[in-house]
């Protein structure tokens, strides 16, 4: 969605709002944070389920309107309960409650958090400095599935910034395809390569982007 136009002015929060404006929203991380230790799905599944909501419905959707939304999806479409099961409460014991996350082990569980750097055989193929290329913003191995390449960098050039090591790769992780880990670069855009008329055209933006996402260019 970003960078893109006719969405209107953004409304900036204020510095004094609540973390959660709604008492729902801390419930819905909360839930979300919950169903994550029953191992039914990773995080780029659970990205590629929002993707995946309506387009009116993700237009129209607050940030955890679309949290909620699509996590009732995973939880139906990777049957850990039943669409009936929305309206009628569960009470037989289920086959993943011995998974559930306790209350009190909520802290040490998110302070682990859930590391993606991986180790790979081959070397990065390109260096900090070096001028690089986006491709396009599509998944190679699922026809409109799951990518981290934002639209609106695609088939931009950039320079990479800062070398990461290897991580999870999100195209293939969130389609149960394997982790098929890659090398991950920090790579910075100008405005004016990005936009038609940025208002500040040599300003930066850094996008975090995964090795195949990019080809070198060809410096004379």
């Amino acid at each position: 969605m970003g960078g893109r136009y006719g969405d209107g002015a953004i409304q900036p929060a204020s510095i004094n709002d609540k973390n959660f404006k709604e008492k729902w929203h801390s419930r819905a991380l909360a839930v979300t944070l919950a169903t994550g230790s029953l191992k039914q799905w990773n995080l780029d599944m659970s990205r590629h389920a929002r993707e995946c909501l309506p387009p009116k419905d993700y237009c129209a959707f607050s940030y955890y309107d679309k949290w909620i939304s699509a996590l009732a999806n995973l939880l139906v479409n990777k049957g850990v309960i039943s669409a009936d099961e929305f309206l009628d409460p569960i009470r037989k014991t289920h086959p993943l409650s011995s998974r559930k996350l306790l209350a009190a082990d909520v802290a040490g569980v998110l302070s682990k958090g859930a590391p993606t750097s991986r180790s790979v055989d081959s070397p990065p193929k390109f260096l900090v400095g070096q001028r690089v290329k986006t491709r396009r913003a599509v998944n190679k191995f699922i026809s409109g599935g799951h990518t981290r390449l934002p639209k609106y960098v695609e088939k931009c050039e950039g320079k990479i910034e800062i070398y990461h090591g290897a991580h999870v790769f999100p195209d293939t992780h969130a389609h149960n395809l394997g982790e098929q880990p890659e090398h991950l670069y920090t790579v910075s855009f100008l405005a004016s390569e990005l936009w038609e008329s940025p208002e500040n055209p040599s300003d930066t933006l850094c996008v975090d982007i995964w090795e195949s996402y990019l080809e070198p260019m060809n410096v004379p």
